[in-house]
């Protein structure tokens, strides 16, 4: 999926991905997450004006890739230590806390993916009800 490289695009990242999950029949809850921040990364320091950032997901055995590539290869992504009282910056350390593990490939210049890897666990019981219409 392309999307604009803004909080807007981010937002819709973690939606859609969420979307796909459920409609996969897997757990999404600590991959929207990862998704939400990876994203929200691309759109703030892997964005270049008129440029899109691209989500992939998809699956390798038991598990759950995700890939978020950008046209931002000369900024690759570190995990910062803050201190408590900051209002930013642990994104990528709650990536390492959630992802079983993560990474960058360096592409073409000037892209560059950060990708996560997630162990799937079984599949997420269906619900008696659909959600549309009531129940």
């Amino acid at each position: 999926m392309l999307l604009s490289s803004t909080p807007r695009g981010a937002r819709l990242a973690r939606l859609l991905a969420v979307d796909t999950l459920r409609s996969w029949g897997l757990p999404h809850e600590r991959a929207s997450h990862v998704v939400a921040e990876l994203a929200a990364n691309a759109a703030t320091h892997g964005r270049l004006p008129g440029r899109s950032f691209r989500l992939t997901l998809y699956v390798i055995g038991t598990r759950l890739r995700i890939e978020v590539t950008d046209t931002r290869g000369d900024r690759l992504p570190e995990p910062q230590v803050t201190d408590a009282g900051a209002e930013s910056g642990r994104g990528l350390l709650l990536v390492e806390a959630l992802a079983d593990r993560w990474g960058v490939t360096e592409e073409r210049f000037p892209r560059k993916t950060v990708w996560a890897e997630l162990g799937l666990s079984s599949p997420e019981p269906e619900s008696p009800c659909s959600g549309v219409g009531g129940g």
